[in-house]
């Protein structure tokens, strides 16, 4: 994934049909799937930020239509590198009555 602020800006406006400067973060997925870059639009100017996983994939979204919409909750686990799309809850120790 050799793109950078010029060439996703213009996917996300050419491919996805979004204003890049509107304050919606796009997430790209390299095609090994350990590789992430986000783009945002923060207090005038293009952020961009990329995470790579020393193992795993992240787990990435069925995306039908091109664009998915995650909450917060989400796209946090997602940059974590968990598997959002089916979490499981931790085991809790019983408490004693």
């Amino acid at each position: 994934m050799r793109c950078g602020f010029g060439s996703l800006a213009a996917k996300v406006q050419t491919v996805l049909e979004r204003d890049p400067y509107g304050g919606h973060m796009f997430v790209f997925r390299g095609k090994r799937g350990d590789l992430l870059k986000a783009l945002y639009w923060c207090d005038g100017g293009l952020c961009l930020f990329a995470k790579r996983l020393e193992k795993g994939r992240f787990a990435w979204p069925r995306a039908d239509s091109g664009v998915v919409a995650l909450t917060t909750a989400q796209l946090s686990l997602l940059l974590e590198g968990f598997d959002w799309r089916q979490p499981v809850e931790a085991a809790r120790p019983r408490s004693a009555l």
